[in-house]
């Protein structure tokens, strides 16, 4: 219990502990729906995702759940694959679930987002950062919450850091997807903002095993920077080709850059690459220290993409949070979406302090002063910066 109240924050550990006091209804559960690409491409960050809800849903349900009763997931592979991941949108609006927790990929999320919506079941995207997610609806009435840092700060951040470094021609390779076409427009968008426009682009779909040719025709173009956008294997397709090349850039991107497809893909020519982050895994703090080591305990093995599991993990105890602001056990989508816009209490979680983090015309929990930059290093994601890694003694809260 003493572990459970240094990750969760002691407001919402006393808030629980009452409620295990209240008298248990009998197979009376509060079914939580999860979706993400828990098998195929994506599954590198879905699993830790899913792992990462698993283990806050585990501590909440130890404490009493809510008012007695325990938090059920139903659990949907959607693979990475649209149209499987609106059939398990579909699937999960039948079954009634209070609220859903998922997806990782923006042209999955994109074509499922309807169903939440037109069925006033709230979404919580703690994985998947295209911009267009939760702009698709008016703020005011959108069902769609997110607690991942959405591309369009994203992008700025990393371009800030890259002319900052006086890497100015740059070559963007972006995928073929949703991701790749909404991270493309953020990139460009924040090129112009600094009066800047990419030398070279290439777009390229999901699969592609060689990219040579696109990689010389972006240093024929005078490039001193590749920034990517696409989720996979592609990523070390370009890091390998630019090894190949002998053409020693930089390659800078979002936060797919700290997947294992890529650093396992490319070995040392993923070196050195720099990524926006929210979370890095390193014990930073009591916080973050007690959520590493309770990962470690139950898997055994390191996360293959911390900000996955973290961000998971921060969206559980995030809809904890709000239901325990509906007291009559009514958990209809229309409370739980005002519950959510109307936390009562700050949840001091992994990667952010959380106070107010969404609200009516709101639903983006993560700002930008939460982002820092990691750097590919030995294999392993670290602070590229060491006074990153001093701020990120203090977690961060919205702004």
């Amino acid at each position: 219990m003493k572990q459970v109240r240094k990750v969760m924050g002691a407001a919402l550990a006393a808030a629980l502990a009452a409620a295990a006091q209240a008298p248990a209804q009998q197979g009376n559960t509060v079914p939580v729906g999860v979706v993400g690409p828990f098998s195929g491409p994506s599954s590198d960050f879905g699993t830790p995702m899913l792992q990462g809800i698993q283990m806050a849903v585990d501590e909440i349900n130890a404490v009493g759940g809510y008012l007695g009763r325990p938090l059920a997931l139903v659990v949907k592979d959607d693979q990475g694959d649209p149209d499987t991941g609106l059939k398990a949108a579909q699937e999960l609006a039948a079954q009634k679930v209070v609220a859903t927790i998922g997806f990782c990929n923006t042209g999955v999320a994109m074509k499922a987002l309807d169903v939440f919506q037109n069925a006033r079941i709230p979404l919580i995207v703690p994985c998947s950062t295209g911009t267009p997610l939760t702009a698709k609806y008016p703020a005011p009435e959108s069902y769609i919450f997110r607690n991942a840092a959405r591309d369009s700060i994203q992008a700025p951040f990393v371009v800030n850091d890259i002319v900052k470094r006086g890497w100015t021609k740059v070559a963007i390779f972006a995928d073929t997807t949703g991701y790749g076409e909404a991270g493309l427009k953020d990139v460009e968008a924040a090129l112009e903002a600094r009066k800047l426009k990419a030398v070279h682009v290439t777009r390229f779909p999901l699969g592609v095993t060689d990219l040579r040719a696109e990689l010389q025709a972006a240093r024929d173009a005078g490039a001193n920077v590749v920034f990517s956008y696409t989720v996979g294997k592609e990523n070390a397709v370009i890091a390998n080709g630019r090894k190949e090349l002998g053409w020693k850039v930089p390659q800078v991107g979002a936060w797919p850059l700290s997947f294992p497809f890529f650093i396992e893909g490319a070995k040392d020519a993923a070196e050195g690459a720099l990524m926006a982050q929210t979370f890095i895994a390193e014990p930073s703090n009591e916080r973050r220290a007690a959520f590493l080591s309770a990962f470690t305990r139950k898997h055994g093995k390191r996360m293959a993409v911390p900000m996955a599991a973290a961000q998971g993990y921060d969206a559980s105890y995030l809809l904890t949070h709000a239901l325990f602001g509906i007291r009559d056990g009514k958990l209809d989508g229309p409370a739980v979406k005002h519950a959510l816009e109307n936390i009562p209490r700050v949840y001091y979680g992994v990667v952010a302090t959380y106070e107010h983090p969404f609200s009516r015309e709101d639903k983006d929990a993560i700002t930008q002063n939460m982002l820092v930059m990691g750097k590919v290093q030995n294999g392993a994601v670290t602070f590229a910066y060491p006074e990153d890694a001093k701020r990120n003694l203090i977690v961060q809260r919205k702004k």
